[in-house]
Formats: C-alpha cells, structure tokens, sequence
C-alpha cells in the first residue's frame, strides 16, 4: 500500500516495535484491552522509562566535575543537541524546558506580548487552552485585542486567508497550532506563515506542536516560525517535562534568566538528566526504524527517515479505519456512525478520527467502548479544554479515536466491530 493510502510496515515488524512499548494490548487494571488514547497520552517506550529511572537513581548534580556527573551532564548537553537537531530540525535558536510543554507555550507567548509593540493578538479557535488562554490572559493584562481566527468545520482546519485576514501592523502575535487534537488536521503552517507575514513581515509566529509531533517530522527552519512547542508524554516518553524551541531573535527578547546566564539558557535551576536520557531513547527509537529504511551515519536523517514511515503507516491504518475491507465496514460506512471533520486528504491528517455515534451521549459511548475493551476519549462541550473546540466545528461533542503506528490491521479490524456492536444497539 503506497502513496497516499500511505504504506504498511510488515506484520513482524509492526508486531516487533509493539514490544517495544509497556501494555499495548493491556494494563494491569483492566486486563485485555485496545489501547486507541495515544492523543491525551501515548504508549510508553519501554527504553524512555527505563533510561529515566537509571538516570533518576544517581544522587549526582549534573553541574560538578566528577565521573557520574560528567555523564549525567552529557545527556543533558547530548539531549538539547539532539531534540534540536532532530525533532525540531535546527541547530540555530534555543531550546527552553518546563515542566509541561503547555508552561513553555505560556512562557513563549509571555515573551513576545511583553516586548513586542501591537494592539492585537490572532489565535486560532482550535488551539489547545495552553495556547489559546496564554494569548487572552496576556491581552487581557496588556489591554491588547484578542483575534480568533474561525474554523473549517468540513475539514476541521484553519484557512490560511481567514488567518491572514485578522493580521494587519499592529500584530504582535499568530498562533496556530500545526494539527488539531481533536480531529488530526494538519494545519498547512507554510501558507498560513507565508500570508501573514505578507501581512506583516516581522510578525513573530509560534506553532503548538504537542499534537502533531509524534506523528511527523518538524521543520522550524524551513517553516520560518520563532516557536514550537512539543509534550514527550505524548511522544512514547514521559511525563513531567515540556520542550519548546524559539528561534535566534526570540531567544533575545528580555524574559525570565539566572542573571549570569547567556540568554539561549532558560533553565532556572539544575537540569534534570532522566528528561534528557529518556527522550534521548525516543529518538534512538525513531533512528532505528530510520536505520531500517535508509543507509545512513547522519542522526537528524534517520531521524527523519524514521517519521516518515511512521507517518506512511499511520496513513494506511487511517485509510483503515476509514474505508475498512468487505469484510469489516470501515468508519465511514457503518450505520449510525458519524466521521466528523473528514473532508481533508490522509497526507493532511494524523492518525485521529473524530466520530459520533447516533443517539448516544459521547461520554457514555466512550464508557461503553471501554466495556468492549477499548480506550478511546469523550471530547465535549461540558469539557474546558474541549468545548470552545467542538463548538467552533459545530459540534457538542466527538469520540476521539487515536492509535498508534505500533498498532497493526488486525487491532483497527477489532476496533471497527466493536464500533459496529456499540452502533447496532
């Protein structure tokens, strides 16, 4: 399967890097299960766990010269290097750490609408809260204009006209995330920035990237962006940590340092080593399905390599879930069953569905998913992080459907008979 139904791995091989996560067909509170909420988490690396632990166990501080801590502060140093590099394609620029990747999206925002002259801010409707409520908190405090950029409901994207549309000279900020977390569209960031910054030639651009990473390579430099942000929790690693990266002029504006820091330096305190070591791991993970499909030594071209056949796979278990076979009706042909959002092509997706149940309540349809051994996702009207999204696709609500490239035909095919089950009652 080729081209824009995109390209299978082989059953071993799937089947391989499925033993690569912890509990991809059950958990030790459930039992059996399919596991289809890789988009408010995702399937741990069992090697990103593991390389946190060993790393968290040392008592060294990674800022002394001894052995242990030289190896603690190499993964640091090793670690920046490489998720510059690799996941947000640059060498040039910065890259700041937080807690949470929705902390360095408020941080990023902080930055620019505290030093940059404008009366306005331009978001998008579909951003996730991080982004969307850093913007109004700021013009709100600043007395700035909140501009929202309306929604495609039919695609369940951002028209790049309707973007450039609200953007004039007195814009400080635009900012759009680079695919929905609700529906997997790809939002087409190169013409968005292109017509904007036609617009307003310096207008500093930042793109939420939490969704979208794990599914696809990123390329700051070649979209011309001064931010992007990116969750490893939602990247097969782990919790408590968020990367963001911003470009060389950003990385100057005036913002929270240790006085004594160059400006490129965002890190308030002593660096957390297992972070770095896990994420590290992750990458490994990707270069070694790169290694897999193409010969070469160069790290940030596996890198690549590897999200490109994770994105084809991804793409041919959509157009699955979707089309289906004969013998297993796909999404859009069961009765009862509703596709939202489903009018761009697979290469402008990620592997997401959106999808309504006739007669049922999202929530209680997610409950009797879980019933049949599937976890999926309520996203709602009654939620704060979902409603002003589901509202501006003129929905009150979506099941939220999200595996991963690990899953295989055989995991799609049972999902689709479970959604027949729930849809016939």
């Amino acid at each position: 399967m080729y081209g824009k139904h995109g390209i299978l791995f082989e059953e071993s091989y799937q089947q391989k890097l499925k033993t690569a996560f912890y509990y991809t067909d059950s958990d030790p509170y459930y039992g059996e299960r399919l596991f289809f909420d890789n988009s408010g988490g995702s399937l741990r690396l069992k090697a990103a766990v593991n390389a946190k632990a060993e790393s968290e166990s040392l008592p060294d501080c990674p800022e002394r010269s001894h052995s242990a801590a030289l190896q603690l502060n190499r993964l640091v140093q090793d670690g920046t290097r490489e998720i510059m590099s690799c996941v947000f394609g640059t060498e040039k620029g910065a890259l700041m750490t937080e807690l949470t990747a929705s902390q360095t999206m408020f941080h990023m925002v902080e930055m620019v609408m505290e030093n940059i002259p404008g009366t306005n801010a331009v978001v998008s409707v579909l951003e996730h809260p991080s982004s969307f409520d850093a913007a109004a908190y700021y013009c709100a405090k600043l007395g700035k204009e909140l501009r929202v950029i309306p929604a495609d409901p039919s695609t369940g994207a951002i028209d790049p006209d309707a973007a450039a549309a609200l953007v004039d000279e007195n814009t400080c900020l635009l900012s759009v995330m680079s695919a929905s977390n609700v529906t997997g569209a790809i939002m087409d960031i190169p013409a968005i920035v292109k017509k904007a910054r036609a617009k307003k030639p310096d207008l500093y651009i930042l793109s939420d990237a939490v969704q979208h990473a794990p599914h696809q390579a990123l390329d700051t430099e070649g979209l011309q962006v001064d931010g992007m942000n990116m969750a490893p929790y939602k990247f097969f690693g782990v919790r408590g940590c968020g990367f963001a990266w911003v470009s060389e002029r950003m990385a100057q504006l005036p913002h929270r340092k240790l006085l004594a820091k160059d400006r490129k330096v965002f890190a308030l305190g002593t660096p957390a080593p297992g972070n770095f070591a896990a994420m590290l791991a992750v990458l490994d993970y990707v270069c070694g399905i790169g290694a897999k499909f193409a010969e070469s030594t160069d790290r940030r071209s596996l890198f690549r390599k590897g999200m490109e056949r994770i994105h084809l796979q991804e793409r041919a278990l959509l157009h699955r879930l979707l089309e289906g076979t004969k013998e297993n009706p796909g999404l859009r042909y069961i009765p009862g069953v509703s596709v939202y959002a489903d009018g761009l092509p697979l290469e402008r997706r990620d592997l997401i569905a959106a999808i309504g149940i006739a007669g049922m309540d999202v929530c209680d349809a997610v409950k009797a998913y879980e019933a049949k051994g599937v976890i999926v996702c309520d996203r709602s009207n009654r939620s704060m992080y979902a409603k002003r999204i589901v509202e501006a696709l003129g929905l009150e609500g979506a099941i939220r459907v999200s595996p991963l490239h690990c899953h295989g035909t055989e995991d799609i095919d049972r999902f689709l008979r479970i959604t027949a089950e729930i849809a016939a009652k």
